[in-house]
């Protein structure tokens, strides 16, 4: 910005003091704090006392230099020494003089409005400076004055990021100022209109000011320049100058009124209209995504379109009246938007809080066991789950003693053990994994066409078609078992470890609330996890701005709309609905079964609706149902519109699964990810305040994807994740148990409880019998450590059911390391703690409408059965010496990739909330930490990054932390699996299958080996062959992960709020602003040059003239008098050296 050739070079240290005695050999009096003060501090004070120009500019030049010369960091350090007040202080004594003095004062600003942005304080201290109201009469005296307003704008800006300082303004008529500027200036003053905007834009941050701008009637003001603008700027010349408008636009329509003047004033028309003239060009993505967050947000609200936002079934719960289960009588409230829109306006700058820790910080809580809840008479209840510790073991062998080795156990010809084939082990245990991680196209093809070798021949598709409809066919139940028994007949398909007759036989024992009577086809038939791995789908740029545009355009012409219901749970005549051949048919009543609505909105888009939890309004996440009659090769597009959670997966390359009946009648029965096109984004659907706590106009989110079906009329099934019902599990229970040798392995199946709807939960012990009845065997035998495994308590966490069964199958094998486990360990599991839930196709809660992992501190036996006498089982070990070695809970989680556990420690909790309590007396044995880290070695959809193991308050109540304080288990671990895929290791890039679940299932109980070496002391032998078992010296799967915590996913490339704007979080960046207010500067200097360039070409030909006329040397009365230096200084105070860019 200066001229200043003699002070070029500067350094932040070196330099300062010498430019401090530069300036006092210029007549300038220093005032120091003290010896010790600091350069800067020398220059602040210095020009805070200086009373004459040349001073001043001197210093304002260095403070320029210092502070363009490096990053940002030095204006923060210049404002934490006082730089703000000092540059006010200055600002305001300069305004005092009359007339202002422009050398002074049109750099000061520049460098205030470069300091002050930067500075969260700069309004109070503005105000407490007295420099607001001088700085607006400044602005008012000069309008016509284009530079010294611009720079009076820009500090105006700059205090009105303090929303009471904009407050202030605004009460004195701020607002109506700068609308009356904004069309004062035409083309050639765009930076003059700029500032006017953005002033205007920052005041209207406050809502007391937006709600004035709304009362006077601006927002059509503003919708109609952004119009012409639009239409004037056809080359995109001035796309900064649109941008500030739309900034305008996005902070006036944060409050309800907003949204309505600009709903009214065809604001959402003229937004839409005008951003598709945008797409496709350069330079103008701003634009379309700032417009396109406006129309969001601007888009009316409205209720589900159901009666009510309690779900369809309801359940008596013991002890609570009936009209406690539907007080949602509505789903709707009278106002539906945001509540934060009607905060108290006057009182609107807050400071921001940060949210209470959740990090529990109380050293005696984490330290100090609870007193058990129970007795030891209620506990004696569970005695009958130990049969291992009360059977004589007579039917044992002894002759089996002598010939029982190592050897028998590790060679892979042993003839002991299992009854059963090798199918019945799963095939993912067995499996390397590197034969199907990171598969070529041309492994992938082949596998395809391999599998689809083994289609079935001579039946028609048209036979196939009309079998899977029949098999659904409500008048065809009586003849169900006939009818089967032909399905099986005809394809001759079994799946291993799958058995049709067997699952419908269980089928007609479980019951639901619906009473359902029909089987979904790939529950009866059964799935083979796919022979290649599937990629985490890429996302395109602008999908879901694609579809908000479409959601868009049913607003606009709302005549293009179908708007028809084809499906409804509370209209039964809609079940089937095949006679329509222009819409699809959708079916839900089924074990697991989740679809509440489905409305056809076009052609070939649908609106469906989820239902909630029984017994509740919310937990909507999980989805299952049947879809037919569709056309092959058509995209359909399916909206799930009542979706709860802020961000999903699915805008990270998670995709859903389906299953094609068609397939799977030809010899391919596979859940695979299906979806283009799939994005996750907030929607104009209002959540009801009832079940927010009362917080009103909470909006839904939907999850949008589209399907192109591989086969006409075929009959497919959708699902968030891979399907696994109660049912499958009892049929998965029931094959195990056919196939194992009872003299070998000891395998017992018992009913923990009833569940609330009467559903047995079975409960599971898995050991080895002991080798003979041998004192020695037996006492071994009743003195292994206990391992508690328990499952499914979410039951839209099917993902934790296949790690489960993987872990089931596993532990039942004749692998060695399963041999060697069952020798080691006693197995407690618990496969479902929520059978009612999985049944009736809830997300979270259990049928009394609570989430049954909230309920491990005083589990109600009426209310939470199965968690009461979990908890139950794990006291009576505790009382009786036997507390488990290891309990671990497995769930799913929505929000992050790859597999990881979640621990307890004391130590980590303290040190991470960083609490002052003295951890040196704590002894904490850090073991709890050795599975998560062998897991990270042996198993490749583990992730150790992710693990943590730190004690939330909010999770006081869950079995992890209740476990490991109540019953002491050091190793109480919840076992997280993605919905998603993997972003690390040799999975890296791939979704996760089934394949990989039920792997990661027999991985974690290989990884118990390792506690086996201080176990296994009766058998050396067997100790020595451990780490052969774990493969700890396979390159491979030593894939340990050692990166930092951090979150799983960036921020998502399209905002999934309209509330927040992703071009707004630059809105106030420092360099834009800088580079803004350089520009400007350069074109005033510009200007400047070319006016005294003029002049100068004038003064020239007028001496020119008095040497030709010979004029007297007393100048005449007509000619102008001499320009004073210090206005012709002022007009070169804007100019700007080309080696120092001022501001930039």
């Amino acid at each position: 910005m200066f001229n200043y050739s003699k002070y070029t070079n500067f350094t932040w240290r070196e330099n300062l003091k010498d430019w401090g005695h530069l300036i006092s050999c210029g007549k300038a009096r220093l005032s120091m704090a003290g010896s010790a003060a600091s350069g800067l501090e020398v220059l602040l004070s210095t020009l805070q006392n200086s009373n004459d120009n040349e001073s001043t500019l001197n210093i304002l030049s260095v403070l320029d230099e210092l502070l363009s010369a490096g990053t940002d960091r030095r204006i923060y350090y210049m404002i934490s020494k006082g730089g703000s007040e000092a540059l006010l202080r200055t600002l305001v004594s300069s305004m005092k003089r009359v007339p202002p003095n422009d050398i002074v004062l049109l750099p000061l600003m520049q460098l205030l409005a470069k300091v002050g942005h930067r500075d969260r304080k700069i309004g109070h201290k503005a105000e407490e400076a007295e420099a607001v109201h001088p700085t607006l009469s400044l602005l008012r005296c000069s309008l016509h004055d284009q530079r010294r307003a611009t720079a009076c704008l820009w500090v105006l800006r700059v205090f009105a990021s303090c929303v009471s300082t904009a407050v202030l303004l605004g009460k004195e008529g701020t607002i109506e100022l700068l609308f009356k500027l904004i069309p004062k200036y035409n083309l050639k003053q765009t930076h003059t209109i700029k500032a006017t905007i953005d002033a205007l834009a920052a005041l209207l941050n406050s809502k007391t000011n937006s709600r004035h701008a709304v009362d006077r009637g601006y927002v059509t003001t503003l919708i109609k320049l952004f119009e012409d603008w639009h239409y004037t700027d056809l080359e995109n010349q001035y796309v900064p100058l649109r941008r500030s408008l739309l900034h305008c636009l996005r902070h006036v329509t944060s409050i309800h009124a907003g949204k309505k003047a600009l709903f009214e004033s065809d604001g959402i028309s003229i937004l839409y209209h005008t951003t598709q003239d945008l797409l496709g060009k350069r330079g103008v993505e701003l634009l379309v995504t700032s417009a396109t967050q406006i129309m969001r947000k601007c888009y009316p609200k409205c209720p589900l379109p159901v009666p009510s936002s309690q779900s369809v079934y309801s359940f008596p719960v013991p002890g609570r009246p009936e009209s406690s289960h539907s007080c949602d009588s509505s789903s709707h409230d009278g106002n539906l938007e945001d509540e934060s829109d009607e905060e108290q306006l006057e009182n609107e700058e807050l400071d921001t809080k940060e949210e209470d820790e959740d990090l529990e910080t109380d050293l005696r809580k984490l330290c100090i066991r609870p007193e058990p809840d129970r007795t030891r008479q209620d506990l004696k209840q569970y005695e009958r789950f130990f049969p291992e510790l009360q059977s004589d073991f007579k039917d044992v062998d002894r002759s089996e003693e002598a010939s029982f080795e190592v050897k028998d156990i590790l060679g892979d010809n042993s003839e002991k053990g299992l009854k059963h084939s090798e199918k019945h082990s799963s095939g993912t245990i067995r499996n390397n994994c590197s034969s199907h991680c990171g598969s070529s196209d041309e492994q992938v093809q082949k596998s395809k066409q391999t599998h689809r070798s083994c289609e079935t021949t001579g039946t028609a598709v048209s036979e196939l078609y009309q079998e899977a409809r029949s098999f659904h066919s409500p008048h065809l139940i009586t003849m169900r078992h006939e009818m089967l028994s032909i399905l099986l007949e005809r394809h001759q398909f079994s799946i291993p470890g799958h058995d049709p007759e067997i699952y419908t036989n269980f089928a007609a024992k479980t019951k639901s609330i619906a009473g359902y009577s029909l089987l979904a086809f790939p529950d009866f038939w059964g799935h083979l996890p796919l022979p290649y791995q599937q990629s985490i789908a890429e996302r395109n740029d602008g999908v879901q701005r694609k579809k908000v545009f479409e959601d868009i355009q049913r607003l606009l012409n709302p005549g293009d709309n179908i708007d028809k219901v084809v499906f409804d749970l509370e209209t039964p005549s809609l079940h089937y609905n095949s006679e329509d051949s222009e819409s699809l048919c959708f079916f839900s009543r089924f074990e697991s079964g989740n679809l509440r609505k489905a409305i056809q909105i076009r052609r070939f888009e649908y609106d469906l609706i989820l239902n909630s939890d029984v017994n509740c309004s919310q937990h909507h996440q999980w989805f299952y149902f049947e879809v037919s009659g569709m056309k092959a090769g058509i995209p359909y597009r399916f909206n799930i519109i009542n979706c709860e959670k802020t961000n999903s997966q699915f805008n990270y390359g998670m995709q859903p699964v389906l299953y094609s009946v068609q397939e799977a009648l030809q010899g391919r029965p596979h859940w695979v990810r299906e979806g283009n096109e799939v994005c996750y984004y907030k929607n104009h659907f209002s959540q009801p305040s009832s079940s927010k706590g009362g917080q009103k106009g909470v909006s839904f989110y939907t999850l949008s994807f589209t399907v192109i079906f591989p086969h006409n009329d075929d009959v497919c099934y959708l699902a968030y994740h891979y399907p696994y019902t109660y049912t499958a599990l009892q049929t998965q229970l029931q094959l195990l148990k056919q196939s194992l040798d009872p003299e070998m392995v000891f395998f017992r199946h018992q009913t923990l409880c009833n569940t609330l709807n009467g559903n047995p939960c079975p409960v599971i012990t898995i050991t080895a019998c002991p080798r003979s009845q041998n004192w020695n065997n037996v006492q071994q035998f009743r003195n292994r450590p206990y391992v508690v495994l328990t499952a499914r308590v979410h039951p839209g966490e099917s993902n934790a059911s296949w790690v489960m069964k993987g872990t089931l199958e596993f532990l039942c094998s004749n692998v060695p390391a399963a041999i060697m486990l069952r020798e080691t360990f006693i197995f407690k599991i618990i496969p479902m703690l929520n059978p009612d839930g999985v049944i009736n196709g809830t997300h979270r809660c259990s049928l009394s409408g609570e989430d049954l992992n909230r309920q491990w501190m005083k589990p109600d036996i009426n209310l939470s059965p199965t968690i009461y006498h979990c908890k139950g089982l794990l006291s009576y070990l505790n009382g009786i010496g036997k507390p488990p070695i290891v309990f671990c809970d497995y769930h799913g989680h929505s929000r992050k990739k790859n597999v990881f556990l979640y621990g307890c420690s004391i130590k980590e909790t303290l040190w991470q909330s960083g609490s002052t309590a003295s951890t040196t007396t704590v002894k904490e044995d850090p073991g709890y930490r050795t599975l998560p880290k062998i897991l990270d070695r042996i198993a490749p959809a583990f992730a150790f990054n992710s693990c943590n193991f730190l004690v939330e308050k909010s999770r006081q109540s869950t079995a992890r932390v209740v476990v490991w304080k109540e019953i002491g288990v050091l190793r109480s671990y919840t076992m997280e699996s993605t919905y998603c895929g993997f972003d690390q290791g040799i999975y890296k890039g791939f979704q996760i299958g089934t394949r990989e679940l039920e792997e990661m299932g027999a991985k974690f109980c290989q990884s118990l080996l390792v506690l086996s070496n201080n176990l296994l002391l009766h058998d050396k032998k067997l100790t020595s062959h451990i780490p052969a078992a774990l493969d700890l010296d396979d390159p491979i799967r030593d894939q340990g992960s050692y990166s930092i915590l951090e979150d799983d996913e960036p921020p998502c490339v399209e905002e999934i709020d309209y509330h927040s704007d992703g071009c707004s979080d630059h809105e106030w960046d420092g360099g834009d602003f800088d580079t803004e207010v350089y520009e400007a500067v350069a074109n005033f200097s510009e200007k400047s040059k070319e006016e005294d360039d003029k002049c100068q070409q004038e003064k020239n030909g007028l001496n020119n003239s008095k040497k030709k006329m010979c004029f007297s040397s007393k100048p005449s009365q007509h000619l102008p008098a001499a320009e004073p230096s210090s206005q012709f200084a002022s007009r070169h105070s804007f100019d700007v050296s080309s080696n120092h860019h001022y501001l930039c």
